[in-house]
């Protein structure tokens, strides 16, 4: 009976004991294991919130470019006016333009009185009729510009790859002068556009958010026209020298006619 009492002895101590204090030992790490695991999972799920949608960079075309300075630009005179925007919506006036993908970063100005010939060096608000012509409310705001280097040219050259296909989802933003940035996602290229006022038909019907952007395919003054439809995901706060660009743009150099009305803006006196 001695025997056993020391055997059962021997084995508390060198077997039973030491396993009960390592058990207690980790039982008492269990709360610092869930918590810790409870950082990480939160660690995780902001870093994947943070992260952009793609980490992969915009394609860029890179078919050859039409010739910058010959593209001659002018529109047809819309058909009627869409519906205006809603009075609840605060509307305030596009100043600037970017298509990061593509390089553009354009002052936005609207269209001068008199017009006979588009600036450059700056895109061009085209009036549909709205009481505002302004992003944010439930209408189309086109825009348009010469087909030139440091103009829309990046648009024409990259719709002629594929019919535009690496275009599609890039992000067109558009500052307002209210400190705005707002973010839209490119969803159409549509190539050819008639010149004539069946061109405005779908952004003159449009009820909700979009911008347009359009410039000219060839170096005809009635040629046909590319239009990018693009559609709003968005609206950030920007500084007010990011939304107050300083340029108005100027007669261009080259291509721009001679003045027919006394005051008119965009052509040579």
């Amino acid at each position: 009976m001695r025997r056993l009492s020391s055997l059962l002895a021997i084995v508390y101590q060198s077997i039973v004991r030491p396993t009960a204090r390592l058990a207690r030992r980790l039982i008492g790490l269990v709360p610092a294991l869930l918590a810790g695991a409870g950082v990480f999972l939160v660690v995780a799920g902001l870093f994947n919130y943070l992260q952009p949608a793609s980490a992969e960079p915009l394609p860029i075309p890179t078919a050859p470019t039409a010739t910058a300075s010959s593209i001659l630009y002018s529109l047809p005179p819309p058909k009627s006016a869409a519906p205006s925007g809603s009075a609840n919506v605060r509307a305030a006036a596009a100043t600037r333009i970017q298509v990061p993908a593509l390089g553009i970063d354009l002052p936005i100005i609207p269209s001068p009185p008199n017009e006979e010939w588009p600036l450059c060096d700056v895109v061009e608000i085209f009036p549909l009729g709205h009481a505002q012509e302004a992003p944010g409310l439930p209408q189309a705001i086109y825009l348009y510009a010469h087909a030139q280097a440091g103009m829309f040219l990046p648009l024409l050259t990259a719709s002629k790859v594929d019919n535009g296909a690496a275009m599609i989802g890039m992000y067109v933003e558009v500052y307002t002068d209210d400190d705005q940035n707002h973010v839209y996602e490119i969803s159409e290229v549509l190539r050819h556009g008639p010149y004539n006022s069946s061109l405005f038909d779908r952004a003159l019907a449009a009820k909700t958010d979009q911008i347009w952007l359009q410039t000219s395919e060839d170096s005809s003054a009635s040629g046909t026209k590319l239009e990018v439809v693009a559609l709003p995901i968005g609206v950030l706060a920007a500084s007010h020298a990011d939304a107050h660009p300083t340029g108005k743009g100027r007669i261009c150099p080259r291509g721009a006619p001679r003045c027919k009305v006394s005051g008119a803006s965009g052509c040579r006196p």
